[in-house]
């Protein structure tokens, strides 16, 4: 998701460690490669047929569908594998990856380009002269970066968690899983859809991509490659394509025919690419009806912050929800919106409990008021927790 995001994290993470993170979850986790007992591979084959849906696409997937926030990200470090395989052990109906490049063009699986806080690059002295300083997206980094690695030097890194001072236990597993390429991931959903006879859903976002096209690194070409190499290219395709850039999504528009989602910030932020294009709409004008009729002619759906969906006042508690969910379904789009975790720290004010700022607050009380608004479907950190609210909303 996004920098905004990225930003709570790490302020949030200033606030201090915690104990008892794990006492909100009726799920058990098993080991460190082991399931989550969450909604079953069968259960969502039969809800799915249950819809009369099955193979529709999209369509098929249960509502409100449960996006694994570049995988387990609550219990693993985001963006490995063994992120990935424990929010589909779990029973994640979508798992998602970001994307950036590699020097030589290889498009592989991070949150940032900025691989200083989520790998131990900084402990390879032979990576020393690398740091340096960016601007991305108009924003100053130090650090290292994707684009200055080939494929092979990133794989002699490690992964590591990103905010350890929320989620100290993921710490655990430092070092355990490289940077995967996103076709090793395609792969790897591959493998584990003929195992488990069914489409195993990706949703791929696309990170920064103007400023990645200025370097000569476009990243929809060789997404779109691989989309067609493994079959995942097509209208009904296992896969959602998104970005927070409008003009990315166009352009995967015209080389695929995959779902497409505009992902949204806050209300007063512009995309990139309207900033570089001298294009004055703010997020505001497009989740207007006009915004999202121009939106719906290009893409199948939108993923806004939740805050667009129900705002919060300035003590952090939810107010009155927007009209956005009825505007958007009015123009024939579905809402995937952004992102649910447990800890206290990033739940509405009226949801936390205690003043710990990494235990678990009551999550399953805000799924239930987000899902209460006609949301299609949600990104979390915590897969497990979403499949239990999932399943307490859908039989209520």
């Amino acid at each position: 998701m996004g920098t905004q995001e990225s930003r709570q994290s790490q302020d949030s993470q200033q606030q201090g460690r915690g104990t008892g993170r794990r006492a909100l979850l009726g799920a058990a986790v098993l080991g460190a490669g082991g399931a989550v007992l969450g909604l079953p591979a069968t259960a969502r084959a039969d809800e799915a047929k249950a819809s009369g849906k099955s193979g529709d696409g999209y369509r098929s997937l249960p509502v409100p569908t449960v996006i694994a926030h570049r995988g387990a990200s609550g219990y693993r470090p985001e963006h490995t594998l063994g992120s990935y395989q424990l929010a589909l052990d779990m029973g994640a109906h979508v798992i998602e990856q970001d994307l950036v490049p590699t020097k030589d063009g290889h498009l592989v699986c991070r949150h940032e380009n900025d691989i200083t806080g989520t790998t131990d690059v900084a402990a390879h002295p032979e990576f020393a002269g690398r740091k340096t300083t960016k601007v991305v997206d108009g924003v100053s980094y130090t650090g290292w970066f994707t684009e200055d690695f080939t494929l092979a030097e990133l794989k002699t890194l490690r992964a590591k968690e990103r905010i350890p001072g929320n989620r100290q236990e993921n710490t655990l597993y430092d070092g355990r899983w490289e940077i995967p390429s996103f076709e090793e991931v395609l792969r790897w959903a591959d493998k584990e859809g003929r195992k488990r006879g069914e489409r195993i859903w990706l949703h791929v976002e696309t990170k920064h991509p103007t400023y990645f096209r200025k370097l000569g690194l476009g990243l929809e070409e060789p997404l779109a490659k691989l989309l067609r190499k493994y079959n995942r290219h097509k209208k009904n395709s296992p896969v959602f394509l998104q970005s927070f850039e409008p003009s990315s999504i166009q352009r995967l528009n015209r080389l695929v025919d995959s779902p497409l989602v505009v992902l949204l910030s806050g209300a007063a932020t512009r995309p990139w690419d309207f900033v570089e294009a001298g294009d004055p709409r703010t997020v505001a004008d497009l989740v207007k009806p006009e915004g999202l009729a121009w939106i719906a002619s290009y893409a199948q759906g939108i993923g806004p912050t939740l805050d667009l969906i129900i705002p919060r006042d300035s003590s952090g508690n939810l107010t009155t929800p927007t009209t956005l969910v009825a505007d958007a379904h009015a123009k024939g789009l579905i809402l995937h919106p952004y992102t649910m975790r447990n800890e206290n720290s990033f739940l509405p004010a009226n949801f936390r409990k205690g003043t710990d700022a990494n235990a678990y607050g009551d999550a399953f009380g805000a799924f239930k008021v987000y899902f209460e608004t006609g949301i299609d479907g949600i990104f979390t950190d915590n897969p497990d927790t979403g499949l239990l609210a999932h399943a307490d909303f859908v039989n209520d």
